[in-house]
């Protein structure tokens, strides 16, 4: 279904809903769209949770994106997925780039978020990002050569030992090119990513929180888990060992069950 992001808006987000339960939304990270929520991690969630993905600004089947954002204007955006679908408030899981809009979301409406995830992300600052593996992945988008994309995406985002089993790449080239994912609006991702600082403000975040970070990730400094962790109060910290950046693909049910009992702390 199309949700505009304000009721007098022209900008609407491709969102699709599955699961019964309390309200939990996902938010994807930087070139991902909502498919790249893997179907086991989707069976493990939809027991306990009524999920909802979405393709951010730009992606797949949203309005186009044209001019530049921050990761504060997507996570408005994400206020308008919550407001579309009628929650008054949800437990959110973000990744990536979707753990600097959530980290947005909660400061800036904390009565909207009743408990959070923050996979594979960051504060924000100097050195946050993984500059060689990063390096690789841009330098692909940029050639827009699909298979190419392809490619680095896996291994750039898993770890050696995900990607040595059989037929990984192919999983996973099936699912990242399910949907649309203009090289502009990566580079514009890319720039609300590098501008993103939440640092000085995390303190602030009072909901029940949870931090993963794979110990082998190449895109965001595995280091930046704890820094974030040490930031919001009370926030717990896991750091899975021999798993990368894209965790959930690798350890589904685990990330899962992360969710549900950061979830089940909000009371």
């Amino acid at each position: 279904m199309l949700i505009p992001t304000h009721p007098d808006s022209t900008t609407a987000l491709d969102v699709e809903v599955t699961g019964a339960g309390e309200p939990l939304l996902l938010i994807a990270g930087m070139s991902a769209h909502r498919q790249m929520w893997t179907d086991e991690l989707l069976d493990a969630l939809t027991p306990h949770f009524e999920v909802a993905v979405y393709d951010h600004r730009g992606i797949g089947g949203s309005s186009r994106a044209e001019a530049a954002f921050t990761t504060a204007d997507l996570a408005d955006d994400a206020r308008g997925v919550l407001d579309g679908l009628g929650w008054g408030a949800a437990h959110v899981m973000g990744t990536s780039m979707g753990g600097m809009i959530a980290q947005e979301l909660v400061l800036a409406h904390p009565d909207r978020v009743r408990s959070l995830v923050l996979g594979c992300t960051t504060a924000g600052g100097p050195g946050a990002i993984g500059s060689d593996g990063v390096v690789r992945l841009v330098e692909a988008i940029s050639s827009r050569d699909a298979a190419r994309v392809a490619r680095a995406a896996f291994e750039v985002n898993l770890s050696p030992g995900f990607r040595s089993g059989d037929g990984a790449f192919d999983r996973f080239a099936q699912s990242s090119t399910r949907r649309k994912v203009p090289s502009a609006v990566v580079a514009l991702q890319a720039a609300a990513c590098a501008g993103h600082d939440t640092r000085d403000r995390l303190a602030g975040i009072s909901v029940p929180t949870t931090v993963v970070h794979g110990d082998i990730d190449e895109v965001i400094v595995v280091d930046e888990g704890d820094r974030l962790a040490a930031g919001i109060p009370d926030a717990a910290l896991e750091r899975w060992p021999g798993v990368g950046h894209m965790f959930w693909w690798e350890r589904p049910e685990r990330s899962a069950e992360v969710m549900l009992r950061t979830a089940k702390s909000a009371g």
